[in-house]
């Protein structure tokens, strides 16, 4: 089992990490455990693309790279300088681009067909925040009617605190927790470097904003979210401009299971094709922020000590990326383009306006399809993710936390949490996952 940074921390008799922990328990995954059922060409859908036809090749990839890093190149420029915020009016080209037709766009669907379509279920508020729809979701949001703290079941670690609602900062749009995993490219059941891996992915389970975690796995919300990065590794310097997309939003665990599973799908020239089941290289914390102009993803990562895996992917015990969302009446660049687009309600077209590019809001990640763009912090810390606004009321409020002090305090009950289900089982556990069916968790290849 990798030790998570409490334990080491423990053993080293300091209270508080190094940025150069140790790295974990060397290991490679386990290739004699059962393989997961796999999945052959019959479970999609016909005339359905599967994610692994939709997305480019690495030789397309490549080739779409300097257009990939122009587009992200003029959006970091903009913010940089001040000259507006994120998600600039003027044309990314130098030719005037109008925004492109697309099919259904003249007569918009009413708000409750696109929700249904999306599985989308709660109303936000103008800051993304997610909020209950009505009475009953409350109640089960904050796991009853009792005040101060309650568990919403038995077998789940989440804790509604009201206390913990009141100090946490509204500059944390939301928080929860976040899984690391790398996919190795058909047929590599057992990857020896980054040359190995197909692309990475990323799972976000969030939270209440006033919750708070104790004992145990994390109970199934139904409102989990898988994130696909075509790329092998994370961005890692402001040169780092990758783009990502939802998966699959509003996910069960079920659902997560079955997109980290291996699979099988034929081939005319090739034959039969084998997937890998997705190996696991982080689990953590992490808050949605906003510091004005900007909208970050930030994380702490609880488990496992940075290895050499970890640091060749691009994972930080502290990292952060710069977020924007990308306006689907736009087109991107051709080989960044999804078959279908995200779905969004006229009320969330609308808060595009002209702009090319938003800041991330929570609420666009429960629409399949969301494009994001990911630009690395430089930086092995939160300082820039976690500034406090400015112009943010909480600055006269005492009782609310920075949000750097609520994440810490997060992942402190996270590697609490994590210890007692004995670390690495802590990601199968909590995605019900059977860890026989999975590699283990990877600190080195």
């Amino acid at each position: 089992m990798a030790p998570t940074r409490r334990s080491q921390r423990k053993a080293d008799g300091s209270s508080q990490g190094s940025p150069d922990a140790t790295a974990g328990s060397k290991r490679k995954a386990d290739t004699t455990t059962a393989s997961a059922p796999k999945r052959g060409k019959n479970a999609t859908a016909k005339g359905q693309k599967t994610l692994e036809e939709t997305m480019p090749d690495e030789n397309q990839q490549n080739e779409s790279k300097d257009e990939d890093m122009k587009e992200g190149e003029d959006v970091l420029e903009q913010v940089e300088t001040g000259t507006k915020d994120l998600g600039p009016e003027d044309n990314m080209n130098t030719e005037e681009e109008k925004p492109a037709k697309e099919t259904g766009n003249e007569e918009q669907a009413p708000q409750e067909e696109a929700t249904a379509a999306n599985g989308h279920s709660s109303k936000m508020d103008d800051t993304g925040k997610i909020e209950p729809k009505d009475a009953k979701d409350k109640k089960d949001a904050a796991g009853g009617t009792a005040e101060g703290v309650s568990k919403s079941s038995s077998d789940d670690a989440v804790e509604k605190d009201s206390k913990r609602e009141e100090s946490t900062p509204s500059s944390i749009l939301e928080k929860g927790l976040i899984y690391f995993f790398f996919r190795g490219r058909v047929n590599v059941e057992d990857p020896s470097n980054v040359n190995d891996l197909a692309r990475s992915c990323i799972v976000l389970r969030p939270l209440p904003h006033g919750a708070k975690l104790g004992d145990g796995p994390i109970g199934d919300g139904g409102n989990n979210r898988m994130l696909a990065l075509p790329k092998k590794v994370l961005p890692v310097s402001p040169k780092d401009r990758f783009m990502v997309f939802v998966d699959k939003a509003n996910a069960s665990m079920e659902d997560i299971k079955t997109l980290l599973s291996s699979s099988d799908y034929a081939t005319q020239t090739a034959g039969t094709r084998h997937t890998p089941a997705a190996t696991p290289i982080g689990e953590g914390v992490y808050a949605i922020t906003t510091t004005g102009r900007e909208s970050h993803l930030a994380y702490i990562l609880t488990t496992p000590d940075l290895g050499e895996v970890q640091k060749e992917v691009g994972l930080r015990e502290r990292g952060s990326f710069v977020t924007s969302v990308k306006n689907p009446s736009y087109e991107g660049p051709a080989n960044t383009n999804l078959p279908q687009g995200p779905g969004y309600p006229q009320e969330i077209l609308d808060e595009f306006r002209s702009l090319r590019w938003m800041p991330l809001q929570p609420k666009l990640l429960d629409y399949e399809n969301t494009q994001t763009l990911l630009i690395g912090s430089g930086a092995d810390d939160l300082s820039k993710a976690t500034a406090q606004q400015s112009s943010s009321n909480d600055a006269d409020k005492p009782e609310k936390d920075t949000p750097l002090e609520e994440m810490e305090k997060l992942e402190a009950e996270d590697e609490a949490r994590v210890e007692h289900l004995k670390g690495d089982d802590s990601v199968f556990m909590d995605l019900g996952l059977n860890a026989k069916d999975y590699p283990k968790m990877q600190t080195t290849w």
